[in-house]
């Protein structure tokens, strides 16, 4: 099976490829000639995730699944959410994003945060809505290498390492993103 993953954020497509079975294969946005930004004008990160879904189906024909993700700190009521990539603005700098994370929370104990991911599968002319929540908490510097995003500030609860820290694999098991794949992938398989 073939099926559209909306997205050319070529870190997130290889780690969703490494998840899936052999028998599905994904296509990314580049593959079929979309090189458009779909809008992510919606207030909820479901919303953002139905929006490129719906988007890939109306203009290009094919089935699809989209995601959206966002970074939740307690502390800062649920910020940045679904403004994660451009919290320190439109220019989606992980880095920039990461420094305003942590100059916010300076003076804060309270570094309770979770990652949230859906996927919304456009399939058959239906839509499906999967979620994926890893709760953790913000480290107060950077630490390790792998991943991307907030991964480097980001510790899961029941680790003493940050996501940049483990194999894509072991993040696969404990991430946000890893929970909604499995829930995409066994609704594919049947």
């Amino acid at each position: 099976m073939t099926i559209v993953f909306a997205s050319n954020n070529k870190n997130k497509i290889s780690e969703i490829q490494a998840m899936l079975p052999d028998s599905i294969q994904i296509r990314s946005l580049e593959d079929i000639s979309c090189f458009e930004d779909i809008p992510e004008t919606a207030d909820t990160i479901e919303g953002n995730a139905i929006l490129k879904a719906d988007y890939v189906r109306q203009k290009y024909g094919y089935d699809c699944f989209a995601d959206d993700s966002g970074l939740e700190v307690d502390a800062l009521h649920g910020k940045p959410g679904v403004y994660s990539a451009r919290y320190a603005g439109n220019q989606k700098s992980d880095s920039d994003n990461i420094d305003k994370l942590l100059f916010e929370l300076k003076h804060i104990t309270n570094r309770k945060a979770n990652f949230k991911t859906v996927i919304a599968l456009n399939f058959n002319g239906k839509l499906h809505l999967f979620t994926g929540i890893a709760d953790g908490e913000i480290t107060l510097d950077k630490i390790g290498t792998l991943g991307f995003g907030y991964d480097p500030v980001f510790l899961p609860v029941g680790y003493d390492l940050t996501f940049a820290q483990i194999s894509q694999a072991e993040k696969a098991l404990v991430s946000h993103r890893g929970k909604a794949m499995k829930q995409l992938i066994d609704f594919l398989k049947n």
